[in-house]
C-alpha cells in the first residue's frame, strides 16, 4: 500500500464512527516512528498478517480546524451544543467516548467534528480542509511526569488537494 501511495495512488479516508478527528485521511505530524508503532499495534490487534509501513506527506493545512487553539476548541464546543440539541430532540442518546484511559474509541468526538463539517455545509460556510489535534496518550514518561509516552499531533485531511506530495520517510 505504501508503494502505491508513493506512486500516486489515492489515499482512502477513514470513515470510522470513532475516528478522533472525524472522517479524513490521518497523518502524525513529524513523527513517522509514532505512526509506525500505531500501525504495528493495529495490525497485531486485527491479526492482518500485513507488513506495516508509513509514508510521509507534504500537507497544506488550508482552512484548518486547529483544536490546539482556543478558536478551534470553541468551534468544537458550539458543534457539540448543536449536536446535543438535535440528538435530544430526536429522543436519542449522545455518543460516548470509550476505550480505557486513552479513550481509544472517540465516538463522541467523531460525531461532534463530523456534525461541525455538516453544519458548515448546510449553512454554505466554506468547508474545513484539515483538522489538527494534540493528544496526550500512553503512560507517564517517568515518575510524576506530565509528559506521556504516546503523545502526538494528528492531522485529518478532508480535502485531498491539501496533500501536495508523498514520500518514504528515512
Amino acid at each position: 500500500m505504501a508503494v502505491g501511495l508513493i506512486s500516486g495512488a489515492a489515499f482512502q479516508a477513514s470513515q470510522n464512527d470513532y475516528d478522533w478527528l472525524g472522517s479524513g485521511v490521518y497523518f502524525w505530524l513529524s513523527d513517522p516512528e509514532r505512526a509506525l508503532s500505531f500501525v504495528e499495534e493495529k495490525f497485531a490487534r486485527e491479526r492482518t498478517g500485513d507488513t506495516p509501513a508509513v509514508v510521509g506527506a507534504v500537507i497544506d493545512l488550508g482552512l484548518c480546524l486547529d483544536l490546539s487553539t482556543a478558536a478551534g476548541v470553541n468551534q468544537a464546543r458550539q458543534a457539540y451544543d448543536g449536536l446535543r440539541d438535535i440528538v435530544q430532540l430526536a429522543g436519542k442518546e449522545m455518543p460516548v467516548n470509550a476505550g480505557g484511559a486513552d479513550l481509544l474509541k472517540r465516538h463522541l468526538d467523531c460525531a461532534v467534528i463530523n456534525f461541525l463539517h455538516e453544519a458548515r455545509k448546510q449553512t454554505r460556510v466554506p468547508p474545513i480542509d484539515t483538522v489538527k489535534g494534540v493528544f496526550l496518550e500512553g503512560s507517564p514518561a517517568y515518575p510524576n511526569a506530565g509528559i506521556m509516552t504516546k503523545t502526538h499531533v494528528q492531522i485529518a485531511v478532508r480535502n485531498a488537494d491539501c496533500i501536495k506530495g508523498v514520500f518514504r520517510p528515512r
